[in-house]
């Protein structure tokens, strides 16, 4: 079945979500997870058991916007295509995790963490694809800083 056409209320949304992103503390929380990369279950960890820090609560602001900003999509209150057409950086987020997902939901006690994000992400083969597109990008950015420390040193 096809999607139905954005509205203005669908345009209006995106624009606030967008708003929201450009908040000082958030741009600052959004600047610490893009840099954030998770090798192991072992880094999530250390970042979401270091309570009061500054890195943990980054995490948790960031992982807290793109949940709320999957589930109005997920529970149809905002048109799916043109938020997948606004959320790249959703893809950037759960590309990171998702490797660690479902053992850091069990040690952590936390069976819905990024439950929202996971259900948009995953939901059809073209959304799968942004994921591994997403990682192979990661991986490949890796490689890049990697090269760059060794040249410096």
């Amino acid at each position: 079945m096809p999607e139905s056409q954005p509205t203005s209320h669908d345009a209006e949304l995106i624009l606030k979500l967008y708003d929201l992103r450009r908040e000082p503390v958030m741009r600052e929380a959004r600047a610490f997870v893009a840099q954030f990369a998770p090798k192991s279950l072992d880094d999530m960890l250390k970042i979401a058991n270091a309570f009061g820090t500054r890195e943990q609560a980054f995490l948790r602001q960031v992982v807290g916007y793109w949940e709320m900003a999957a589930s109005l999509v997920n529970r149809s209150a905002l048109n799916r295509e043109l938020a997948l057409d606004n959320y790249q950086e959703m893809f950037f987020v759960y590309a990171k995790v998702q490797p660690f997902l479902e053992e850091y939901r069990q040690i952590m006690g936390m069976p819905g963490f990024l439950r929202q994000v996971q259900q948009l992400a995953e939901s059809t083969p073209e959304t799968r694809k942004r994921v591994s597109d997403m990682q192979a990008l990661q991986a490949a950015m890796a490689r890049r800083r990697a090269e760059a420390e060794a040249v410096a040193r």
